[in-house]
């Protein structure tokens, strides 16, 4: 197995609109953060997690020319708003594309991207071809079992997944009991953390490294993150195990 980051900013990007901070102007590439994303390349297959934003840009950056799967872990806009951009993996694969999410994820897509869900004419017809499915358990994909983990954004509950020995988890403010259970004896866990100081609806760095010290991963590395991280500075004081992930980083697992 094979992770590619292909975004690991938070919803405003790094560098923000219109902000002279040091970390939205460092010549760092590291500090370049588009929305967060992520690409599980299992055999000849690559899972995608969210449709950032960005999805055009990153797959380009990355030279990605397939997805065989989308996993959705919740449907706010900087996780969602490449869907258009999986037309075009339709063409080079000639397939439509599962995707996946709970309930209340499928039925934000259907509502914001209704166009991709009507009828239409089979001759000049340039929409997604997705094949949506709600997830209520475990499920198999390309002989790779996925594990929904059930976390709350705030009061909002969202989906994280584990692929075997490999979960990722954005957008989360608390995690039930009963889900971090199913976080136990990690290789990898891929964690949002976004920024220093407390939100209502995310992790900042102190919890999701307390997540971290608790579970107790053999390895983990941050994502979604604000313009508050410089990419050198914050690795110096982390954990020997814990590293900030950052766009085009890749992961053999």
């Amino acid at each position: 197995m094979r992770l590619l980051f292909m975004g690991t900013g938070t919803s405003h990007g790094v560098p923000m609109i219109g902000c002279r901070c040091p970390v939205c102007t460092s010549p760092d590439p590291r500090n370049k953060r588009t929305r967060s994303s992520l690409l599980v390349a299992y055999g000849d297959k690559n899972i995608l997690i969210d449709t950032a934003t960005e999805l055009r840009l990153q797959a380009l950056a990355a030279s990605v020319t397939h997805v065989d799967a989308v996993l959705y872990t919740h449907f706010h806009a900087d996780h969602v708003f490449g869907f258009d951009d999986l037309r075009r993996f339709n063409q080079l694969q000639g397939a439509a594309i599962p995707i996946y999410g709970n309930a209340g994820t499928i039925a934000e897509l259907k509502e914001c991207f209704a166009y991709a869900f009507r009828g239409c004419p089979p001759k000049g017809c340039a929409k997604p071809r997705v094949l949506p499915q709600v997830i209520t358990a475990p499920f198999q994909l390309f002989g790779l079992t996925i594990q929904p983990i059930e976390v709350f954004h705030g009061g909002l509950p969202i989906l994280g997944y584990r692929l075997a020995d490999v979960a990722y988890i954005t957008d989360c403010s608390s995690i039930p009991s009963s889900q971090k259970e199913l976080l136990r004896d990690l290789d990898v866990l891929i964690l949002g953390a976004l920024r220093y100081e407390p939100h209502p609806t995310h992790f900042n760095l102190a919890q999701a490294l307390q997540l971290i010290e608790e579970i107790k991963p053999r390895r983990a590395w941050l994502t979604h993150m604000t313009h508050a991280f410089d990419h050198g500075q914050v690795e110096k004081e982390l954990p020997a195990k814990v590293r900030l992930a950052y766009d085009g980083l890749t992961i053999d697992v």
